[in-house]
């Protein structure tokens, strides 16, 4: 067995019989190897944030998709429908107001909702929350509460559908669903069809709603986009009320029927 220093002696004879260009491979290897690791090193992954997370970004909206003045006699009412939302792509506030104000009499109806809302599926949300009702005239006010679920999303073909289920402070449930469609007659010119009802399982003298399908709402609107977010618009709007509900119209001295042309702008941020 070879001694230690018979060992050292031989790795150093062997050492400087190695020549440059034997050596000269070694040396280019070991470069690469260098190079590389300070690559890797140098395309390390940035630290987490939450910056960088779509789903975590919060975003505002807010669209009026009707404002309008409705042509039916006099007195004629000014109708809005306003709604938007704060939140994730996931979680989100929904606020949604709606309503018609006289505008020869001190008389309209209101109605707002605060919901939360979260994404089913890509096209869809849940929705649950509060809406509160409000009714007045030039010698009486009147209100009331509800608690609400529903669904507002993107159906097939492209119609954006809102439907939703209510249970009001006196334990009366009723519902509501509304649909519409934006097709493109120009990139800038489009049509908008639009449908919505209203029922309810029980009668309400009050508010002058019967039980079963209280009415049926069919309107067409044309607006052009001056720009996306700013529209002007014309069209035709026609609403029936049906059943109990038209009797009430009728005592009261209303019509049960109404069709008029419509005027107004659509608008979003």
């Amino acid at each position: 067995m070879k001694s230690l220093t018979k060992i050292k002696v031989d790795l150093l004879s062997i050492l400087m019989n190695v020549t440059i260009k034997e050596v000269r491979p070694i040396l280019i290897l070991l470069m690469f190897l260098l190079v590389g690791a300070k690559s890797v090193t140098a395309q390390k992954a940035p630290p987490f944030s939450n910056d960088i997370m779509p789903d975590n970004k919060t975003y505002f909206f807010f669209q009026a998709d009707r404002f309008e003045y409705y042509s039916i006699g006099d007195p004629s009412p000014v109708v809005w429908d306003v709604q938007g939302y704060i939140g994730t792509d996931i979680h989100k506030f929904w606020y949604k107001a709606e309503g018609e104000a006289l505008t020869t009499e001190q008389e309209g109806e209101m109605e707002f909702q605060g919901l939360y809302s979260r994404a089913i599926t890509s096209y869809f949300d849940f929705q649950a929350g509060l809406r509160y009702d409000l009714a007045y005239n030039s010698t009486d006010n009147n209100s009331r509460g509800f608690a609400v679920i529903g669904f507002q999303g993107l159906a097939p073909y492209l119609f954006e559908v809102d439907g939703s289920l209510q249970l009001s402070e006196d334990g009366d449930v009723s519902a509501t669903f509304e649909g519409e469609i934006d097709l493109l007659v120009t990139q800038r010119l489009i049509a908008q069809p639009r449908f919505a009802t209203n029922l309810a399982l029980q009668e309400v003298e009050e508010w002058g709603v019967g039980s079963g399908i209280n009415n049926v709402q069919l309107g067409f609107r044309l607006r052009y986009e001056i720009r996306r977010e700013f529209a002007p618009y014309v069209g035709v709007s026609w609403n029936q009320k049906l059943g109990q509900t038209a009797d009430y119209a009728r005592l009261e001295g209303g019509e049960d029927s109404t069709l008029g042309l419509v005027g107004g702008i659509r608008m979003w941020f």
